[in-house]
């Protein structure tokens, strides 16, 4: 697919949308609407999970330590901590596991009610990011009624996307326990849908209503990370078009890592 098709399309799309992607072994970038702010479902889970690894590495926290969750604090949607009978005590890490991997929406409100909003804004501002944002809970109508929304920016996610994969953030061990993760991500319809079942991809996806979203580092011959997002879309062309550019893209980055191995 030639990059300018993949520009093309976007400024054809209804709604909005935003695309980053970045080719990790050439540097070679491209980007529409990069830098702006998307509502983002369940991809805020992603910086979330990266805020509490950095607690974590400064010794403020403890994935052995358990957390209750109450009845009347089970939300619906993703995952598997609502269907449990009573109430429900958990270590930090099998919860923070679960909201990557299974994108569980309970878990996760539970670890931010847990390290609070305040500190979690700290957290995301240290790790560089501004525009991306949590700022309630999943299910908080209250909230959200009021105008407080969560948002995330494509580009801020696939630059810590590139530090995970070099190693640098936060530390080697925290790059390394979170692309593995990400790796056992299960929702795979989207960048994953045109590849190989087998293909790795280390990623978290979202989808809510009018808006649907994949970020991740695809391990291509050439490795390249790509964030799509998109809000007030319609789900089935902006799904399709995810299956359709990451396929391109990664036929294209393994096609030119063959050819330069032959050079």
């Amino acid at each position: 697919m030639k990059k300018e098709k993949i520009l093309q399309e976007l400024a054809a799309m209804p709604g909005k949308v935003g695309f980053y992607y970045k080719n990790v072994v050439t540097g070679e970038t491209l980007g529409y609407n990069q830098q702006e702010s998307f509502l983002p479902a369940s991809v805020v889970k992603l910086p979330l999970m990266m805020a509490i690894l950095l607690f974590r590495s400064r010794g403020e926290t403890d994935f052995d330590e358990r957390i209750t969750i109450r009845d009347d604090q089970k939300v619906p949607g993703c995952g598997a901590v609502q269907h449990i009978p009573g109430e429900v005590t958990l270590e930090m890490g099998a919860l923070a596991k679960m909201m990557i991997t299974i994108s569980d929406n309970t878990a996760t409100n539970a670890l931010l009610r847990h390290y609070t909003v305040p500190k979690v804004r700290e957290a995301f501002h240290e790790l560089g990011m501004i525009g991306t944002q949590f700022n309630r809970e999943y299910y908080d109508y209250e909230s959200e009624n009021k105008g407080i929304q969560n948002y995330f920016v494509p580009e801020e996610l696939g630059i810590l996307l590139e530090k995970m994969y070099r190693r640098t953030l936060i530390n080697e061990e925290a790059s390394i326990w979170l692309e593995n993760v990400l790796r056992q991500q299960q929702i795979n319809h989207k960048m994953g849908g045109y590849l190989p079942m087998d293909y790795p991809m280390a990623h978290k996806t979202g989808e809510e209503e009018d808006k649907t979203h994949d970020v991740g580092i695809v391990f291509a011959k050439q490795p390249f990370i790509v964030c799509y997002a998109s809000n007030d879309i319609e789900i089935a062309v902006f799904e399709d078009f995810i299956r359709r550019t990451t396929k391109a893209l990664a036929d294209e980055a393994d096609a030119a890592d063959e050819a330069f191995c032959k050079k």
